[in-house]
């Protein structure tokens, strides 16, 4: 198994709910992602034997290394979560969401929330650490919950046992609209001795660089920017240039395919979403497009229009 070399900027595909399945994860590793982390798996959900969930720990062969995310707040629950997946192989990391800011996630001392209780966020740290057998124990958190104490955090998880952070740089109140404060990161990264990953509003390679030179952090953390834009960590690596429109309909329908494989033919419709992201890069046609899809049922009808569209060549294409 993989393990995370700090020695050099580390490229990681941030957690998000809805996106990060294991179809696109495998995609975006094509592209050179250091660190792939599942979608936040409720502890709860987990040791509760609930299917879906246990389906949400899956990892494609190529993801390596992988972390597995995880939230909850109650002592004995993350034992148990922890325990379900020191079972799976091929795991690096355990994560712990400090940072998601969904009420329906807050209201149950999840996520974000975790922030107003700084000695129970402490207490889950050192009840992964101490019963996993995974090589790295880490915390994604955000600058605070309503106001910022971000050092203090970053000092408790370092003291709680975290092998490394990730940073998104608002606050909870802050949501996703709020600006990134990068400065607040880079104070993080001089208060503590664990690698630190910036993450927050980083959507293009020249963001990426910026960001690493601002903060002094060890590496950046990208999610929404991936979406529809899987191959962005190997423009940031490797200076790839603007993907061609062939290359892009080969990784939708490579994407597609693997929907099905892993939904079965519901996968169509949870693609949708991705087929919207996709085809916001200079298609003509894209909202009639869009308007189509949504009332696709069926793969082969849906592969067809998909296959169809991502044909034609970009605006800008000869």
């Amino acid at each position: 198994m993989a393990t995370l070399d700090f020695s050099k900027p580390l490229y990681a595909l941030a957690p998000l709910a809805g996106f990060t399945d294991l179809p696109f994860r495998s995609v975006v590793k094509k592209f050179g992602v250091d660190l792939t982390v599942s979608e936040m798996i409720s502890s709860n959900a987990l040791v509760h034997n609930s299917k879906k969930t246990y389906k949400m720990l899956e990892k494609s062969p190529v993801e390596d290394p992988y972390s597995i995310q995880i939230a909850g707040s109650d002592l004995e629950v993350i034992r148990r979560a922890v325990e379900i997946i020191n079972e799976q192989e091929g795991v690096s990391v355990i994560d712990l969401n400090c940072g998601c800011p969904a009420p329906k996630v807050v209201n149950n001392l999840q996520g974000s929330s975790l922030l107003t209780d700084l000695p129970q966020m402490g207490k889950v740290i050192e009840t992964i650490k101490k019963h996993s057998n995974k090589e790295y124990t880490s915390v994604k958190f955000r600058l605070g919950f309503n106001e910022k104490n971000h050092v203090e955090i970053a000092k408790l998880c370092e003291a709680s046992g975290a092998d490394f952070i990730a940073v998104h740089g608002r606050t909870r109140a802050g949501r996703y609209k709020a600006p990134v404060d990068y400065d607040a990161i880079r104070e993080i990264k001089e208060s503590v001795s664990i690698p630190v990953i910036a993450n927050g509003d980083i959507d293009t390679p020249a963001k990426a660089q910026w960001v690493l030179e601002h903060t002094g952090a060890d590496g950046v953390m990208i999610g929404r920017a991936a979406v529809g834009k899987p191959w962005i960590f190997k423009q940031i690596k490797e200076g790839m240039e603007q993907p061609s429109s062939a290359l892009i309909k080969e990784v939708v329908l490579e994407h597609f395919d693997q929907m099905i494989d892993y939904y079965d033919k519901y996968g169509a419709i949870i693609f949708r979403k991705n087929l919207h992201s996709y085809s916001k890069a200079g298609y003509k046609g894209a909202s009639i497009f869009r308007d189509t899809v949504n009332r696709i049922e069926d793969p082969k009808e849906m592969r067809e229009v998909v296959e169809e569209f991502f044909s034609q060549k970009f605006f800008y294409e000869d």
